[in-house]
């Protein structure tokens, strides 16, 4: 087996919690790296998801780290972009622990990840999101 590590370097986009509102997503910088992909790890659902009482995980982009802008579809591979960034909708019931896999592929410098919830959620659903850049511009990452 090849050594990676020093290859990634695993950011976090949503800290792993039991979560029943929106999360406030920290920003993350991809200067120094040719590659990030998005993992989203949601364990079994808290609730049963509808069209009403959902999440969407919104995936956000700026240039300066100020100003963010929601990706399209041209900055993201993996996912069809829906209206505000849209990535992942989870709309109908989640009954097993699952992780989804995205590719940032535009060119903006930071990245933010929400997680939207609508409607009522009396429970917590168990989320955690990771930004891993690679190909690292300069060996070891960070």
């Amino acid at each position: 087996m090849r050594n990676r590590a020093e290859d990634v370097s695993p950011q976090v986009l949503i800290g792993a919690a039991s979560l029943s509102a929106d999360n406030t997503p920290p920003a993350v910088a991809l200067a120094g790296f040719n590659s990030c992909t998005i993992l989203i790890a949601v364990g079994i659902g808290g609730i049963t998801f509808t069209g009403s009482n959902k999440i969407e995980f919104k995936l956000t982009e700026s240039d300066n780290g100020t100003d963010y802008t929601a990706v399209s579809d041209d900055d993201v591979a993996g996912a069809t972009v829906g209206t505000g960034g849209i990535i992942l909708s989870l709309v109908e019931e989640h009954a097993a622990a699952a992780v989804y896999e995205f590719s940032y592929v535009g060119d903006a410098q930071h990245l933010k990840l929400l997680a939207d919830f609508s409607g009522t959620h009396g429970s917590g659903t168990p989320i955690a999101a990771l930004a891993v850049l690679g190909d690292p511009v300069t060996r070891p990452a960070a």
